[in-house]
């Protein structure tokens, strides 16, 4: 572990301003990724899962929603202003990470409204050739959703604040595989509740396996954390504190739930219920602990002079 940076600073100021980012950005990114996965496992179940998965393809593209009313809303409720929105969709600029992250909030929303729209229309009024309608919008919709499950990692990680800078691909497992296990948990509940159980233990398994991909992802991190001095200049601090408990006890509690669930079988449906809940409540936490902590190592010079040493950059992740 590098040792905290002792340099020069500034009169001990911040070269760096903390994002504006708060707690309704952080919903946001959580939202976005659970119901990006949500149309993807909705997407699979209803191409492959045959007559058993029908009440989790329902569900998830239902669930898939929360992006469409939630995301523009939370959004613009930070921008303060429905204009900036509109502007980010004027000019399509593929060098921008939040504008290609608008217009594939955009896709989604339309692809997945006219999806779910579908299979409303199905379930009500039996028309049932528009479950074609809805199998055909959903694939646009789950490639988008992919997309939105790990954009805001791009985004976050393009800035020049040290937390989210120091390990870019790492920041994007992490959100992906956060994003599915979310997806995996709340859909796994609704099977519990409403479904099929054999379909609730594949959930539960997908789960169980991109926790664990998550909690490689963020060993990853928190070695280029330290590598570059950024984990010894946040040491201590709330932020830090909360985004290790995320990330460990956050992803290895539940994981080893799904696992007894897993091997309990029939027996074990209060497992695989208390470890979705905990999954769903440690997705949020991790998203507002990486914010927090970011905006955190923006206000700490120690951690942007850290990052910023040549023996740093020449290593760092492109």
């Amino acid at each position: 572990m590098s040792d905290a940076y002792r340099g020069e600073t500034y009169y001990g100021r911040s070269q760096l301003k903390p994002s504006p980012f708060g707690f309704m950005v952080s919903l946001y990114i959580y939202l976005a990724g659970l119901s990006g996965s949500a149309q993807m496992l909705a997407t699979i179940g209803d191409l492959f899962g045959g007559r058993a998965a029908r009440g989790m393809v329902r569900r998830g593209r239902w669930l898939a929603m929360l992006g469409t009313v939630c995301g523009p809303a939370l959004l613009i409720a930070d921008l303060h202003t429905p204009q900036r929105f509109y502007n980010m969709l004027r000019i399509l600029r593929t060098s921008s990470p939040m504008s290609i992250g608008s217009y594939i909030l955009t896709t989604f929303g339309l692809t997945s409204t006219v999806t779910a729209a579908a299979q409303f229309l199905a379930d009500r009024c039996g028309w049932r050739r528009l479950l074609g309608v809805a199998r055909a919008a959903s694939v646009p919709a789950s490639v988008a959703g992919a997309g939105l499950s790990v954009y805001t990692a791009a985004l976050q990680s393009s800035t020049s604040t040290p937390h989210w800078a120091v390990s870019p691909r790492s920041l994007a497992m992490r959100y992906g595989a956060s994003s599915l296990a979310t997806a995996a948990a709340a859909l796994s509940l609704g099977e519990h509740r409403f479904g099929d159980p054999r379909t609730a233990r594949r959930l539960d398994a997908l789960a169980f396996g991109a926790l664990l991909v998550e909690w490689i992802a963020s060993a990853r991190a928190r070695g280029d954390l330290r590598r570059t001095g950024v984990a010894a200049a946040l040491s201590g601090s709330a932020p830090e504190r909360l985004e290790r408990a995320a990330a460990g006890w956050g992803t290895l509690l539940p994981a080893g739930l799904f696992g007894a669930s897993l091997l309990l079988g029939d027996r074990g449906r209060r497992a695989s219920r208390s470890a979705s809940l905990l999954t769903l409540a440690s997705g949020l936490a991790l998203r507002h602990a990486i914010m927090l902590a970011g905006n955190e190592s923006a206000r700490r010079p120690a951690a942007s002079f850290a990052m910023a040493q040549p023996r740093n950059l020449p290593h760092m992740e492109s």
